[in-house]
This record gives structure tokens, C-alpha cells and sequence, in this order.
């Protein structure tokens, strides 16, 4: 599927009131991870209450260790200080990256903004090298959006 033809399906499953955030938060990581063959990890982290930290939530891919990280570690820890997107085409060359699994070529992670502040993000990695174009970050940004209203 497409980016454009993925949009209404993100906006089904969000406006969807049969079930539970999470469930849908999850179904989302499995219709990214299904559709876009470059997709192998999808997954959101989520500010840990008042604490300066990201705690994992809902993802498809494999297992990780990394149910906490610390705000400023890793491309995840990062974004959540920077309040940017961050693409990184090649993760060898990321001096701050956290390795999840040795078949992770590239990775890129989008904020969650709820009423300007950021909640949130999701994390995308590729075992695939360079994968993602601005078409990802903009798409990637669509569905950031949609996630944000399901948190207000």
C-alpha cells in the first residue's frame, strides 16, 4: 500500500471506539510493519509520567530491551529533548545510538505533540540502509497527528 492509501486506514483505526488506545495504537504498528516492506520495527514510546524518561508502549518487531530510555540517550532520548524529527540513514555512523538488534541498518523517529508539548514518538527501524525519504517523514508525521488525538 502506498502512504496515501495507508491514511484513511490510520484514520479508521484511530476514529475506531470498539477499542482501547493501546489496542489501537498496536493495530497501527501492525499496519505499518505489514504494508511498508522497509518498516521492521515499529513502535511508540511515551513520556514516563514527570519523569525526564521514554517508556515503551505498544510495538511490532523484535523484542527489545529498551523499555526506559533516558531523555538525551539514543535517537529516541534525543527527539524527545529536540522536539524534532530524526532521520538516520545509516545508525553505524550515529555516534548516540542505541542498538537494538544487529540487523538495524537506519532508523527514524517523529515526535508526539499533544497541546504543543511533546508526549511522545514513534520509532521506525529498517534493516534496510537509507530507506526513508521525506515521504516517510511526512506520512510518519500524519500519523503522529492522528495519535495525538486519541491522547488529548
Amino acid at each position: 500500500m502506498t502512504f496515501e492509501e495507508l491514511k484513511p486506514e490510520i484514520t479508521g483505526i484511530i476514529a475506531d471506539d470498539t477499542t482501547s488506545k493501546f489496542e489501537k495504537l498496536m493495530t497501527v504498528c501492525e499496519l505499518l510493519e505489514a504494508h511498508i516492506d522497509y518498516y521492521d520495527w515499529v513502535g511508540f514510546y511515551f513520556k514516563n509520567g514527570n519523569k525526564n524518561e521514554l517508556k515503551l508502549g505498544p510495538y511490532v518487531g523484535e523484542p527489545t530491551d529498551h523499555t526506559i530510555i533516558p531523555f538525551g540517550k539514543g535517537i529516541c532520548g534525543q527527539v524527545a529533548v529536540s522536539d524534532k524529527n530524526f532521520v538516520v540513514p545509516d545508525v553505524a555512523a550515529q555516534d548516540n545510538y542505541i542498538a537494538c538488534s544487529i540487523t538495524v541498518k537506519a532508523e527514524i523517529v517523529i515526535p508526539i505533540f499533544v497541546y504543543g508539548e511533546n508526549i511522545g514518538q514513534i520509532d521506525i527501524d529498517s534493516n534496510t540502509a537509507n530507506p526513508f525519504t521525506e515521504e516517510d517523514e511526512r506520512f510518519l508525521e500524519f500519523v503522529c497527528e492522528e495519535v495525538a488525538t486519541l491522547l488529548e
